[in-house]
């Protein structure tokens, strides 16, 4: 079983892939650290399968038939039932604006072919942690914004706001230390966890989509950017 996940159940991970090979290679890797397996071979079926199957995780390769792993990624996000679902873009695109783009998606991770499958299962199990822990009981307030931990909904102005797990993390470690100012480092190791490494640049990507999704017409932007430390969640200016 691997490391840091629950023994009462194997979680149950999607492997959206079209190419036999790789799907073959991951599934015997996974099934190895104690993974449940389903596969898709393209976009279409991958969604059809996340409803019918209610995966813990879903690793979805970018280029697929049909409707590409992007598309499927903006179709998770949109359905309420899984919204919070955990994904890990695979892809053999390098180049850094791919990177953002699979994240600004709303993945929440990415990863690039070929990949260390040490290191993949390192950022699954950091995932798995995070959307299987207990919610804390308790509300947090900031200004006009209100987080139910307990039922995990967001409001502002009365106003319902949509995060993405990763956002909701973030809005969440924001609104218990308000008005601190944080590095992207910080960040990463408070909301992403000190085991995974991703770059830097994944922090920016999310605070865009946090700012996106909390910020409404003619609301302020809570969220500060302080030039050279990091951001923070406040109401006063620089």
């Amino acid at each position: 079983m691997p490391e840091g996940v629950s023994t009462l159940a194997k979680p149950l991970v999607l492997v959206v892939e079209d190419e036999a090979a790789i799907a073959t290679m991951l599934r015997y890797n996974l099934e190895k650290q104690g993974f449940r397996v389903e596969e898709a071979t393209d976009g279409q079926e991958a969604l059809i399968r996340i409803t019918e199957t209610q995966p813990d995780l879903v690793l979805l390769d970018w280029m697929l038939p049909v409707m590409s792993g992007i598309e499927v990624c903006r179709q998770i996000r949109r359905r309420s039932a899984t919204r919070d679902l955990p994904v890990i873009m695979v892809s053999a695109r390098a180049e850094d604006q791919d990177a953002v783009r699979g994240l600004n998606t709303g993945a929440d991770d990415y990863i690039t072919k070929p990949f260390n499958m040490e290191a993949l299962f390192a950022r699954m199990r950091a995932l798995l942690r995070r959307s299987n822990s207990v919610p804390q009981k308790g509300r947090l307030e900031f200004h006009d914004i209100s987080m139910d931990l307990a039922a995990h909904r967001v409001q502002r102005n009365n106003r319902a706001v949509h995060l993405g797990p990763t956002e909701f993390r973030l809005l969440e470690f924001f609104m218990q230390h308000p008005r601190r100012v944080f590095s992207r480092e910080e960040l990463l190791d408070a909301v992403w966890g000190p085991d995974i490494h991703v770059e830097s640049r994944t922090v920016d990507v999310h605070i865009r989509r946090l700012r996106k999704s909390i910020n409404g017409d003619n609301e302020l932007d809570v969220v500060r950017t302080v030039r050279a430390a990091g951001y923070a969640l406040d109401t006063e200016p620089v």
